[in-house]
């Protein structure tokens, strides 16, 4: 018999850590090859982690809603004939950096996941040094992961501050998560003025304090680093969309298995806009110092879930037909709200879409997917008043919002591309002649 650890893999898409959401099996329990173990949560996605080993569970070595970085140990599981060594990696997933410096390898662009066309369309547990230990001098340059000084850049906390606890005395992001608390432990605090009389505290405190984790730590941290990486430029455009909203009603009664919603066909336009503006479908490369255009769509479509908003994208979808477009997005949607979106549905966007017109929104300035040029806000579709050849009349109106990124996007380029996509939407047959 011998003790095995199971470390947390790379789940193949470059991710430093993971949140461990909930444990499947508990101390004790016999467990076959590959049983789900336990669900984390990362890059917005669920995954669950299957037991690369059989035998009995004697350790869990991590906390349920705890943040756990790729090759720390989770679990030891009690294996009959297996030589005493000890950490395992999942099958067909890669190890964690080693190296601060390794570049990730580029995703190509088709994807492991991509939809099938049927119609074609044109360690051991690291050790925690106590402070008292950590009090050496230290060295001209400070080790640490490029994520990790990006975080530390982001916070405003200079990491010759900071003591690692790392492989290697090496700083983690808990090591400077955890000084910038000590921070705001240390700080003055204002004096809080009695509470109102007449102003009843809810059960259990004024105040309701919620972990942030999940979705919603994922979310912010892309969004803060899009916020300040690119320079956003935000331009609105008020449609006609009568004619579209009249052809989505005459397909739906013609075609009643077809899952088209307002959505679907703005997406299809904004696919043949972007044919002629490739320039919002491109990526800028910071370490090569190029401009990277994509010649395929990884369409993101934004579902708002219980657990926060997450952003899978349906690939290639340039080369879809009306009906496989409908049909994929209505299934990335779908799961998505279930909670099953996988690390793959989410990587390798181009260009994203989402509907704020659903909540009632008229409009907003939506925040670019890092990594990708441009996003398009549809607002809602409702009755107004338009004037048509002099004359007043009611129509259905929306207005788009299409942030895009200025190091890629010209302001010209971006108007002409909102221009095209509000021409299609006011006359649908303008599509034909993409």
């Amino acid at each position: 018999m011998a003790v095995k650890q199971f470390l947390l893999p790379d789940l193949g898409e470059g991710l430093t850590e993971a949140d461990l959401i909930a444990w499947k099996v508990k101390v004790g329990d016999e467990v076959k090859l590959n049983q789900v173990l336990a669900d984390v949560e990362t890059a917005k996605a669920m995954v669950e982690l299957p037991s690369p080993f059989e035998g009995t569970v004697v350790a869990l070595q991590v906390a349920e809603n705890s943040t756990v970085a790729v090759g720390s140990p989770l679990i030891s599981i009690e294996v009959a004939g297996a030589e005493p060594d000890a950490p395992a990696n999942l099958v067909g997933y890669g190890p964690s950096e080693s190296s601060g410096t390794a570049r990730r390898r580029r995703r190509t662009g088709s994807g492991a996941a991509a939809l099938a066309l049927v119609e074609q369309a044109a360690e051991p547990e690291p050790v925690v040094v106590p402070p008292a230990a950590q009090a050496q001098p230290v060295p001209e340059r400070v080790p640490a992961k490029p994520s990790v000084r990006k975080l530390a850049a982001e916070l405003g906390v200079a990491l010759d501050l900071i003591n690692g606890t790392g492989i290697g005395g090496s700083i983690t992001r808990q090591d400077v998560e955890a000084y910038t608390r000590s921070l705001t432990a240390r700080a003055p605090q204002p004096h809080s003025a009695e509470p109102d009389a007449g102003c009843a505290a809810p059960p259990g405190g004024a105040e309701t304090r919620i972990p942030i984790a999940g979705v919603r730590k994922h979310t912010a941290a892309a969004m803060v680093r899009s916020a300040f990486t690119a320079p956003h430029v935000t331009e609105f455009l008020t449609v006609d969309m009568t004619a579209t909203m009249a052809l989505l009603a005459e397909l739906k009664a013609r075609y009643p298995d077809l899952k088209l919603t307002p959505t679907t066909l703005v997406a299809r336009m904004v696919l043949l806009a972007l044919r002629s503006h490739p320039s919002l479908n491109s990526t800028w490369d910071e370490q090569a110092g190029e401009i990277v255009v994509k010649h395929y769509v990884n369409l993101g479509i934004a579902a708002a879930t219980e657990r926060g908003l997450v952003v899978p994208n349906v690939k290639n979808a340039g080369a879809l037909s009306l009906r496989e477009l409908a049909t994929a997005v209505a299934q990335l949607v779908s799961t998505a709200r279930e909670g099953k979106t996988t690390p793959a549905d989410m990587a390798g966007g181009t260009f994203t879409l989402t509907n704020i017109g659903v909540f009632g929104v008229d409009a907003g300035t939506p925040i670019i997917n890092p990594g990708e040029a441009a996003i398009l806000a549809l607002g809602s579709v409702a009755k107004r008043p338009w004037v048509i050849d002099g004359e007043l009349a009611v129509r259905d109106v929306t207005t788009l919002a299409l942030s895009f990124d200025h190091r890629l996007v010209d302001g010209e380029q971006g108007s002409k591309f909102l221009a095209d996509l509000g021409a299609m939407l006011t006359d649908p047959r303008m599509a034909l002649v993409v």
